[in-house]
Order: C-alpha cells, then structure tokens, then sequence
C-alpha cells in the first residue's frame, strides 16, 4: 500500500529545517559567534540542526536534570562528537588520538557506533574546536558524520577476506569522499580556514546537495558475502560485493532500507531494501551520485517523518526509481547475480588472512570502550596502539578488530591481549555476542528507556534460560534501543525490544539471521517481569521443536508467534 494515502504530495511549504539550512549560507548560520557566546553552555536551537552537518549533537545528562532544576541551573549541556572513519578503519595513531581527546576533552570513554564511526561524549562547549582540530590533525573529520547528507559509508571488514576487503574498503573511500559536502564552512569554523588534507579549492558550491542539501540523512554500506554485517539491507543505498574466481567482478546494487519509525505512526515505518540490478566498481560512484541526487528532488520536505529515501521509493515504486536512474545515468543497470549471506555476525578471535597476516576480533560490550575496576579494557588497547603496525578496523556490530598483525608482532600482541585479559567473548553465551544496543540514557533526548546500561542486566537473567534449554551457544541476534529510530538496528533482529517508557519495552520477534527480514511487534509496553515470563516458554520450545539448522527467527514465524515480514509496509499491519 502506497503511502500517498497518509500524506498529500511533497511540494507542499518546506519544513522549518528546510528553511534554516536555506538561510544557512552553506551550513554557517550563526555558529561561529554562538560558539564565543561564554553565557551558556548551550546553542540555540536553529544552530543546532546546523551542527549536525559538522558531526555533532548537543545533549544535556539526563540524570542530573532534576537536581540541575532544583538549583536553578541550566542543564548539563554538553556535545556528542561523531568521528567518520570509511569502513571502519583507523590506523594506530588515530586511535591513541581518541583516546587521548576522550580524556582531554571528554567522559573518558570512547563509544564505537554501527556505523563503524567513533563517538565522544561530554564534549564542553567551550572544547569543540580544539576537539574536532585535533580529530583533523590525524586525519580524520567529524564533516557530515550527522545531518542531511551522507553519512558514513559502511564496509565490511571481513579479516577472513582481506584481500577482497582492502578492494572494497577502497571503493568505499572513494564513495565517500566524492559524496562529501564541498561546502568550507567546516573549515573556516573550526579550523580557521586551514587546507586540509581533502579541501577543495574553487567557488564555493554543492554540486550534489545543493543549497539545502537532503530531505533527510542517506545511508550507505557495502556487504562482502557471505557476511552481510554492515546489515546491507537497512541501508538507503547498498551494494553487495560479488566475487567470482576470486575477483571483485562488482556490486549487487539494493536501494530504500532504513530503520526509523515513531510509536503510535503507523505511517512511519522500518524499510528493507530491494535488490535492482548490478553495477561494475567503476560505476559504482556514479550509481550513488545519481541516488543521492533523486533523492535530493524528490525527497519530502514538509514531513521530516516522511522524508526518507524509503518513503520516496515506496510513495512512487521501484519501477519508478529503476527508470529515473537508468535516466540519469544514461544507461541501465545489468541484471543482478547470485549471492548468498550466512549471517550478518562477527567472528571473534584470531584469523589468519589471505594476505598472511593476522586478525583478532574483540568483542566489546554495546561498542564502550572504558576502564572498569576488573576490566583494563581502554588502557589495554592504548597499550597495543602503542606498537602496533596494523590497523584497527571497527565492526558494524560495535566489535573491534586488531587487523594485520605480522607473524612477528603477533607474540607482543597476544601477551598484551592475555596481560589484560581483553576477550573475545568467547565465555560469553552466543546471545550475548550477537547483541547490540544504543547509547540512549543519560545522554540521548530521544531515549524514553534504558539501553546501553540495562541490556547486560537483562542478558544476565536471560542466559540460565538458555544455559537450562541447552541454548547458550546457539547465535541468536538480540538488539535493543531506547527509543524507535532504531539506531542498533533493532527492527532487523531475531528478538528485539524497543524502549516505550521508563523500564517499558516493545517486544519484537521474527528478524532474519542474515539481516534479509523485518521483525514484528510481539508484545506492547512490558517491563522486565512480563519480558521474562514472554521469553521463557519461547526458548523452551525453541530447544524442543526446532528444526536442524532452524534459526530462531525462523522458528517463531513457522510456530505462529508473529507473522513474516518483508516489507515494512506491513511491519504494522495486524
């Protein structure tokens, strides 16, 4: 069903944000004298929708917001920094950098995204330049990590297939880079007007974007079967690699996933994307610069809600995008070729790629990276950054990989890794290894429950269920956030719960293992008690009727819990 049904056609009067980028003057607005304002520890509102573009978010702690009122204080305002890292990797020498910014300018941790970027919280106001200099000193930039523009583009980093990966992680860069914004405002407000390392020089214009940029955020990520990791199918635009004698032969091109909906909206709605074609890698820039760009005229711009590109696609069809495509570019896409997913997980431990060199997959709990009494897990990293020759390469499931370790470094790696007892999770139950979360409370305004901090909690009464079903090593894919935008991917794992109020969750179940199938809505508004009391008489018939091979996802489809969905236009329906 189309959804012209919920909303009128999308010439109608811009939104309000439509409006502050068009006044912008190329994402300026007033922020550099906002920034000298020493009043408050806050922006106003206008410039922070304008912030996003340059990676940032302003939040306030969530915690302290009644005592702060009590006391006749503004809130705890602080900023949240995003840091864009193409397909997930850094060098050793960006990383010792976050880490020392995280202590320098914020809480002292670092949080690893599922977009494979870095995040700082509690970045003061008044350190925003000299934090996000600094990102740029190593090489890195916080420029369209948010905002109404592309966002990260995500590749896989299978260790496994590192010859494969290096050919992708490249054509991922090169996607990236060709979609930034051109516009210099970054630079002249934060880093005084320097040259940077990829600063364009020439009249100032936004060839792809325009003056107003995006309806909204667009999504990119690059699958190398058969892992599907990046979870290729929530992405705006995806491209699944497909190999063939060994070869990079091109991309499987998929377009209008997203995650996002809102409670109560059935005219919001999670999306997979559809596979339509196949492009070769070199024209695989072009296919996304076309994208992007109907996006950009056709994108709705009077409901925000409404202005994914999977609202575009869906409102008009996917003949209709196939033809405006082939249009623009001048030619058609070929048929798209066989692939196949096994799952969209990491693998933990060590791995020898085809290269020689080694790999080892930590896996990190909700992607925080911090020092707990018991657990050096931050300095513990900081000290192999320090005689690393590799790389680090962030996962789409908030893991971290130490990558291209040579048979030499490979012993002086392995003592640090057992001298902090930094872990692969193997000891972890499977349900636990295949989790994720979002950030959500204190930091997040969106968060109407607990995420990060209460999942661990959860899993810990889940898994003597498991352990007594004789289920702790079957991979089940878990997800939780705070909130519907589904920043952890929620919508596509095989049990979900989706914040609705303090300590109340949505109860999802039903997702694919390989990331290809929507879950649905189980059970509204539980809390832990009726969550448990849910769960356990699932696991146990999952433990006694499953099918070999049977994931769970698929079991509860075929046992009648929820009903299959694979599109999202029918996430809703009942």
């Amino acid at each position: 069903m189309a959804q012209n049904q919920f909303y009128p056609p999308h010439d109608r009067p811009h939104s309000d944000v439509e409006d502050i980028k068009r006044r912008s003057n190329y994402l300026r607005g007033s922020l550099s004298e906002t920034l000298q304002d020493p009043i408050t520890g806050s922006i106003p509102e206008d410039d922070n929708r304008l912030m996003k573009h340059h990676g940032s978010y302003m939040q306030d702690d969530r915690d302290l917001r009644n005592e702060r009122a009590k006391q006749k204080l503004e809130p705890a305002y602080q900023f949240m920094l995003r840091v864009r890292a193409s397909g997930g990797v850094v060098t050793p020498e960006q990383w010792l950098m976050m880490d020392r910014i995280a202590h320098k300018y914020g809480s002292g941790t670092i949080r690893l995204t599922t977009r494979q970027s870095f995040q700082l919280h509690g970045v003061l106001k008044w350190n925003l330049k000299n934090t996000i200099r600094e990102v740029n000193d190593a090489l890195l930039s916080t420029l369209a990590a948010c905002g109404d523009v592309n966002r990260n583009v995500m590749a896989s980093p299978n260790p496994h297939q590192s010859d494969i990966h290096g050919e992708v992680y490249e054509w991922a860069c090169k996607v990236s880079n060709h979609l930034d914004p051109r516009s210099r405002a970054y630079h002249e407000i934060w880093l005084d007007g320097e040259k940077v390392a990829d600063s364009r020089d020439g009249e100032e214009q936004e060839p792809i974007y325009g003056p107003v940029y995006l309806p909204r955020k667009f999504k990119i990520g690059i699958a190398v079967p058969p892992s599907n990791d990046v979870d290729v199918f929530s992405q705006d635009l995806g491209f699944i690699a497909i190999v063939e004698d060994g070869q990079l032969k091109g991309f499987n091109v998929t377009v209008g996933g997203g995650m996002g909906m809102s409670h109560g909206d059935h005219k919001t709605y999670p999306q997979v994307s559809k596979v339509i074609g196949f492009c070769t890698p070199e024209q695989m820039i072009e296919v996304a610069e076309k994208t992007v760009t109907i996006q950009r005229d056709y994108g709705d711009r009077a409901v925000r809600k409404h202005a994914r590109f999977k609202y575009t696609i869906d409102d008009r069809g996917l003949d209709w995008f196939v033809q405006e495509l082939s249009s623009r570019l001048g030619w058609s896409l070929a048929e798209a070729r066989p692939y196949h997913f096994d799952n969209n997980g990491d693998r933990y431990g060590w791995v020898k790629g085809s290269d020689g060199k080694w790999h080892f997959t930590l896996f990190i709990q909700n992607g925080r990276i911090k020092d707990e009494e018991n657990y050096l897990l931050m300095t513990g990293l900081r000290e192999i950054a320090k005689i690393h020759t590799g790389d680090f390469r962030l996962t789409p499931n908030q893991n971290l990989i130490i990558g291209g370790i040579s048979s030499q470094k490979k012993k002086k790696i392995e003592r640090l890794i057992s001298e902090y007892d930094l872990t692969d999770g193997i000891h972890y139950s499977a349900l636990r290894r295949n989790s994720m979360a979002c950030v959500a409370l204190p930091t997040c305004g969106l968060a109407m429950a607990e995420s990060e901090r209460y999942l661990p909690t959860l899993l810990d009464k889940i898994e003597p269920m498991l352990d007594e079903a004789g289920l702790r090593d079957e991979d089940i894919v878990i997800r939780m956030t705070g909130c519907p935008n589904g920043c952890a991917r929620p919508m596509l794992a095989e049990l979900a719960f989706i914040g609705k109020a303090p300590g109340k969750y949505n109860m999802y179940l039903g997702g694919g293992f390989t990331g290809n199938r929507l879950n649905k809505l189980y059970k509204e508004n539980i809390g832990e008690t009726e969550i448990l009391e849910s769960l356990q008489p699932i696991i146990n018939r999952y433990a006694k009727e499953r099918h070999e091979g049977e994931h769970f996802g698929d079991f509860v489809i075929r046992s009648g819990y929820v009903e299959e969905v694979l599109d999202g236009q029918q996430f809703h329906v009942s």
